[in-house]
């Protein structure tokens, strides 16, 4: 069994280089022109992501919520706009990941990084010009891994030869803390599930804040098992089941239907 920290890495690693591999690919399937996200120019001063100091970011609200033009910009401690996808690293260092926070628990607005604008804020999805919102709310932190990305041209062989879904990498927060859009978190990778999602494949990473007060007990499937008792069939089935209300099959999983522990991400 690989220890948490080995684990870690090994993600890390792995999602490290599909996130620059994604990127490149899209560059040519764009004819050779980065698409909006990719081009984005930081701030004078800010040239690599080694310069932020990551405990110094805070979400910064633009517009009022659940309207079109609501977004949440992230900014470092001089209020420069900075992306959390593409600057805030994936490395939070000891085996852990930064986290970045898009939709908070117990909250129903289907939120998410704007992967086509400049500086990539956080916004309110939408469908043919109306917001979107769950059918019910989630009832952990939903988020995603910065530097990551699923890419769309691989084929899985492990999961149904199934594609990447053109997004960054989802993860779901099981601490007991509320957190807040924007929020830049610290967490430690505990399992994965192979959500396929209309044929494309959509990992959902599940992770625990290290602030939380049961971090130290759970490394893996067994341990959320043990001291989040049906946490990991909970999810399961949520992201299963949400847009049955809408007329829409079900999602389905790969991997047998079952969580895969971390020593494999």
């Amino acid at each position: 069994m690989a220890t948490a920290a080995t684990a870690s890495a090994t993600a890390a690693t792995r999602f490290t280089l599909l996130a620059g591999a994604g990127l490149r690919a899209r560059a040519r399937a764009r004819a050779g022109r980065l698409p909006t996200a990719v081009r984005f120019q930081r701030q004078r001063g800010l040239t690599t992501t080694a310069l932020l100091k990551t405990a110094d970011l805070r979400p910064k609200d633009q517009g009022q919520p659940e309207t079109l033009d609501y977004r949440v910009f992230l900014v470092d401690g001089g209020g420069r706009k900075v992306s959390p996808w593409h600057d805030v690293p994936l490395r939070a260092g000891d085996g852990a990941f930064h986290f970045i926070v898009e939709i908070p628990k117990e909250s129903s607005a289907k939120m998410e990084v704007a992967t086509d604008e400049a500086f990539t804020p956080i916004k309110q999805d939408t469908k043919k010009g109306n917001l979107r919102y769950y059918p019910y709310n989630i009832n952990w932190n939903y988020g995603l891994f910065p530097q990551t990305w699923e890419d769309p041209t691989t084929a899985n062989s492990d999961v149904e030869g199934a594609f990447g879904d053109n997004d960054p990498v989802d993860v779901v927060e099981i601490g007991e803390r509320r957190a807040n859009i924007g929020d830049v978190l610290k967490v430690k990778p505990l399992a994965a599930l192979a959500m396929i999602d209309e044929g494309e494949l959509d990992w959902k990473i599940v992770a625990i804040s290290l602030d939380d007060p049961k971090a130290s007990l759970v490394n893996d499937v067994d341990d959320v098992e043990k001291h989040f008792p049906g946490t990991l069939t909970a999810i399961r089935d949520w992201f299963r089941d949400y847009k049955i209300p809408d007329g829409k099959p079900a999602n389905r999983f790969g991997l047998g239907n079952k969580p895969t522990s971390r020593n494999m991400l």
